[in-house]
């Protein structure tokens, strides 16, 4: 079965826990899945068989904590290195696929802007591939650190007694505000480099969908 199947069937199966057992193994379940290092099938049919045992221990009144013990993310680790790395998952595709989606959101942002903002005031429609292509990096840059950083506050939530949603939350939502507000930034005060070629709304609007359409393909 492959892993996108498993993960479905995983789903499926996950409905019949109890609430303790179901809080217990999403986090371990999400503290395995954001390991990217490993293989995603052979990490999808690990936590299928954790699954089964826990439903089966559950069925004889047992709960996931008896069966997996108390430091469930000590038996994580313990899984974790014995899993395979040689398939590992393609990382960049993920964060490419990040990048593409915030660029393609800014693009139609772009159009928008061009289609309406003359009804105000004068813009340009005018495009500098050198400043475009230091954007893009900086988009790029800004995905690949705020991953980082979302994937690690997620870590720490996980394993927790007293959950703390709202304030993990705005620290997420923070994040990201922090990284449009880089991307915006960068947009208004980066110069115009090298030579330049109009690029209309209709154009951006385009790109846009493009990319928002690669990134879809990417991560399917």
């Amino acid at each position: 079965m492959e892993a996108k199947q498993l993960i479905e069937l995983n789903n499926q199966k996950r409905t019949g826990l109890s609430e303790e057992n179901e809080k217990y193994y999403s986090d371990f379940l999400i503290y395995m899945r954001l390991q990217l290092s490993l293989s995603e099938q052979q990490t999808e049919e690990i936590l299928m068989e954790i699954l089964d045992h826990i439903i089966d221990g559950q069925r004889e009144g047992k709960t996931a904590r008896m069966i997996l013990g108390d430091d469930p993310k000590a038996y994580a680790d313990d899984i974790i290195e014995q899993l395979p790395t040689e398939k590992k998952r393609n990382v960049v595709t993920f964060i490419s696929s990040l990048a593409l989606n915030l660029l393609g959101y800014f693009m139609l942002f772009r159009g928008l802007l061009l289609l309406i903002g003359p009804m105000f005031k004068d813009i340009s429609s005018e495009v500098y591939p050198v400043t475009s292509g230091i954007l893009v990096l900086i988009i790029f840059i800004s995905s690949l650190i705020g991953v980082k950083i979302i994937f690690s506050i997620i870590k720490h939530s996980l394993f927790k007694e007293k959950q703390t949603p709202v304030k993990d939350s705005i620290k997420a939502g923070t994040m990201g505000m922090v990284s449009m507000g880089i991307i915006i930034c960068a947009t208004y005060f980066l110069p115009d480099l090298g030579p330049s070629f109009l690029f209309p709304w209709y154009a951006s609007f385009i790109t846009g969908g493009t990319l928002l359409g690669t990134s879809y393909l990417l991560k399917k």
